[in-house]
């Protein structure tokens, strides 16, 4: 189990990594090209400011988006209790509870750190859950929070930010120096315009792939710290075989939070799995049962 969870965010600092040495080194082409390496840098800071914008609103934005409602103790005791009692022995603060009115089971956490965490479940969910069940989906979605995944999404977002912004800058800087009819502008022109569409494929369709390689790592690390806390994986293995029996699209799905699901849900066509948020569910379950054979 323990090493599990290792495995999974030795691989997500693995892709980071790698994809940071691709920037880098774009960045460092478009200095050469344009001969002010500081606009590159300016560029950057700009992405990361703005990614760090959307990691603090992320919260309130992922509720809006979903329609969640915020609900106290006496308005569903079943599922605070299991919420609290994991928090407890956890030693985490108490997080922010939501429920979503939506027939599709499904559940998600957001917060940048657990003083600031939030978990919401569909009134699917809790409909067809038992309580070990809704524990494992519970522990799952702590984990999140603990793990501080939200905080790993948003680089990943700034990083893909970066490299999108460095791309449309050099594509700009090809189509002025085009007006020129020097010779050294068209060969500036031409490098940037490499770089530019280099920087677009990057950004368009290798960041994308990036970015859900590491959420599909930061599920089976929030698999592992779930049952880290339950200590009975049974119960997480049995709800995530009932997610992808009773799997549905949700009313209010949206691509840009299907990162924080349990479920991805969308439920993605054939073409579009290899940029899914989430590994496969009976690869999930697999793994549970493997981590249940160590306790």
């Amino acid at each position: 189990m323990y090493s599990a969870i290792a495995a999974n965010k030795r691989n997500t600092v693995i892709i980071i990594t790698l994809f940071v040495a691709l920037i880098g080194g774009l960045a460092w082409l478009f200095g050469q090209a344009s001969g002010n390496g500081s606009s590159a840098i300016f560029i950057i800071v700009f992405a990361a400011g703005y990614a760090l914008f959307q990691y603090y609103a992320a919260g309130s934005i992922a509720l809006r988006m979903s329609g969640a409602q915020q609900i106290q103790k006496r308005d569903n005791p079943r599922l605070w209790n299991i919420v609290e009692n994991l928090t407890i022995s956890q030693g985490m603060p108490m997080p922010k509870v939501y429920i979503i009115n939506d027939p599709a089971p499904n559940a998600f956490a957001t917060g940048r750190d657990p003083d600031k965490a939030i978990v919401a479940a569909t009134t699917g969910l809790l409909e067809i859950m038992d309580d070990n069940e809704l524990e494992g989906v519970m522990a799952h979605e702590l984990g999140h929070v603990k793990n501080y995944d939200i905080r790993v999404s948003m680089i990943v977002f700034g990083l893909i930010s970066a490299i999108g912004l460095l791309a449309d800058f050099a594509i700009r800087m090809a189509w002025y120096s085009s007006m020129s009819r020097s010779r050294d502008s068209g060969q500036l022109g031409m490098i940037l315009i490499l770089v530019g569409v280099v920087g677009w494929i990057i950004a368009a369709l290798i960041g994308p792939l990036v970015s859900a390689a590491i959420s599909r790592q930061r599920e089976y690390l929030a698999d592992a710290s779930g049952v880290a806390m339950t200590r009975y994986p049974d119960g997480l293995a049995s709800a995530l075989k009932k997610l992808g029996d009773y799997g549905r699209p949700m009313q209010r799905a949206n691509s840009a939070m299907a990162h924080m699901y349990i479920n991805d849900p969308i439920k993605p066509g054939l073409v579009e799995r290899a940029f899914s948020t989430h590994p496969p569910i009976p690869k999930r379950i697999e793994r549970l049962q493997k981590i249940g054979t160590s306790f």
